[in-house]
């Protein structure tokens, strides 16, 4: 199997990973296309930072095949995973080095790496350039893993729930990065937890549980197969907001306006947005 006849730069057929008695992946199938942005949606346990360790060539799998940009990770060269960036979740980098030191230090390491005042820049560090990593922000550190993960220029970047910290100003300025990284025509595999963010940067979407992908398509496929009912929401007398999914949202209206005698308090009509269609994919609907 190789990406290079295909056009994918990540091809994953059959993975399965197993932790003792626990299966963390159960047998995934992933196509990335070259240039794509896609996200990697699902649950705590779903089996999401086990794929994306394996991509890297991090962690061993069990059985299937994957091919990263035409190699096997598990037999992934130096000069392979030059061309493999990745932003961890729990990144940490020298407490006692400044922004600069540590961005010029990271760039050693690659080949062709990025300008380092350039991806400073990139990552909105500029005032902060000359800060130690220990006097910054989590949202800064945050920011300063990104710029690591793609200070070498990387054909593929992996994002591990990267905005994690980020305050709503700086997660807005990382779509923008992601935006220019993908129209430079980088690869970018994106795990994530916030709806909104995998709706706004992805091309195409899976849905995990449990170890399998449940789901996979665009995200306004995605809605359109999975949340075709409309949510007709209301509120009870005793102030508990219920909701009800359906097909038939006028002929519910028309019921509940009998119920309550006229006006229905806290009425409101929606179709479901990603997170809807998210929750159910992912047997959390209650949680809603």
């Amino acid at each position: 199997m190789t990406t290079q006849a295909n056009g994918l730069a990540v091809d994953v057929r059959g993975l399965r990973k197993q932790y003792g008695d626990v299966t963390a992946v159960d047998g995934i199938d992933l196509g990335i296309r070259r240039g794509e942005v896609f996200g990697l949606l699902g649950p705590n346990g779903a089996g999401k930072t086990t794929t994306v360790e394996i991509l890297q060539g991090n962690r061993d799998r069990d059985s299937g095949e994957v091919s990263v940009l035409g190699v096997d990770p598990a037999g992934g060269t130096r000069a392979w995973r030059s061309k493999v960036g990745i932003v961890w979740q729990d990144e940490s980098a020298p407490a006692e080095l400044t922004v600069r030191e540590t961005v010029r230090h990271f760039a050693r390491y690659y080949p062709r790496p990025r300008d380092p005042e350039q991806v400073i820049a990139l990552v909105g560090l500029e005032a902060k350039a000359n800060s130690r990593i220990k006097a910054l922000s989590g949202g800064q550190r945050r920011r300063l893993d990104v710029a690591l993960g793609v200070i070498g220029d990387p054909e593929l970047l992996l994002l591990d729930e990267p905005t994690t910290g980020f305050d709503p100003a700086a997660r807005r300025q990382f779509w923008e990065l992601i935006r220019l990284l993908a129209d430079e025509g980088t690869t970018i595999l994106l795990t994530t937890h916030y709806l909104e963010e995998a709706e706004a940067l992805a091309h195409r979407l899976a849905v995990v549980a449990r170890g399998r992908v449940v789901a996979e398509g665009t995200p306004t496929a995605l809605r359109d197969r999975f949340g075709s009912e409309a949510v007709v929401e209301w509120t009870e007398a005793d102030g508990s907001r219920r909701h009800e999914h359906t097909g038939t949202p006028t002929r519910t209206v028309a019921e509940l306006a009998r119920r309550f005698d006229g006006e229905i308090p806290g009425l409101r009509v929606g179709r479901p947005t990603l997170e809807d269609v998210y929750l159910r994919l992912t047997g959390q609907e209650d949680a809603r």
